[in-house]
């Protein structure tokens, strides 16, 4: 099993209240899965993608990733396992507008110390892969939206992923062009990609193979499509 979520709560302490973002989640996604979070705001989402890609722990329960427990990690563990096991896409891009779009998807293999030759022969393939190697030089404010998100999965992909957690990828574009960025998460999937997408739009839900709705902090439902 790639992910396994059990019994799991999370609280934020915001003053004297305490709230209760996430409770008693158990969860299980295997590899090559093309899951969908969905719920209205508040629901939980974003707190359950955070434990997800490893950038926040649990309160209470467990969280195996591969078989590792991540609330047993500290924070350098944590970090390499999002560097080696996660790929990150969000709605707002969070590309580096100085640098070219090719330099932007290379960036990950640099902080992995990947040697030069391997990550230019890397970045070609991967940018092929999201139909973009003719933009390669071509810094952001030179790219459409959808482009940019093109060059912002390339950039999750570069190191060969677990996961790739999608965050309202489509959420800046048009719907045409959202369109285009949902063919392209399927065609990763397709290729055997595990890929975790969290919206709140039913129709973009509705791309995924499995859809688990939160209400609540809850899971309310859990279906396949």
């Amino acid at each position: 099993m790639l992910i396994e979520l059990r019994d799991m709560f999370k609280t934020y302490e915001v003053g004297t209240q305490q709230v209760h973002a996430l409770r008693d989640i158990s969860l299980s996604i295997e590899e090559n899965e093309y899951v969908a979070i969905m719920g209205p705001s508040g629901s939980g989402k974003s707190t359950l993608m955070n434990i997800v890609g490893c950038l926040d722990t649990p309160t209470e329960g467990s969280y195996l990733l591969k078989g590792t427990e991540v609330a047993a990690l500290d924070d350098d563990e944590l970090a390499e396992i999002r560097s080696a096991e996660i790929g990150f896409v969000f709605q707002t891009f969070n590309l580096l507008p100085r640098m070219t779009a090719f330099q932007n998807v290379e960036l990950p293999l640099i902080y992995g110390r990947a040697a030069r030759h391997t990550r230019a022969e890397r970045v070609w393939e991967t940018m092929d892969a999201v139909g973009l190697r003719d933009r390669a030089h071509h810094r952001p404010n030179e790219l459409s939206g959808g482009q940019r998100q093109r060059v912002a999965i390339a950039r999750a992909l570069i190191n060969r992923p677990s996961i790739i957690l999608a965050d309202e990828p489509t959420g800046n574009l048009d719907s045409v062009t959202g369109e285009e960025i949902m063919q392209i998460f399927r065609a990763l999937s397709d290729a055997g990609n595990t890929i975790i997408l969290v919206t709140h739009e039913q129709y973009i839900a509705e791309h995924a193979t499995r859809i688990v709705e939160l209400l609540d902090g809850r899971i309310a439902s859990d279906t396949t499509t």
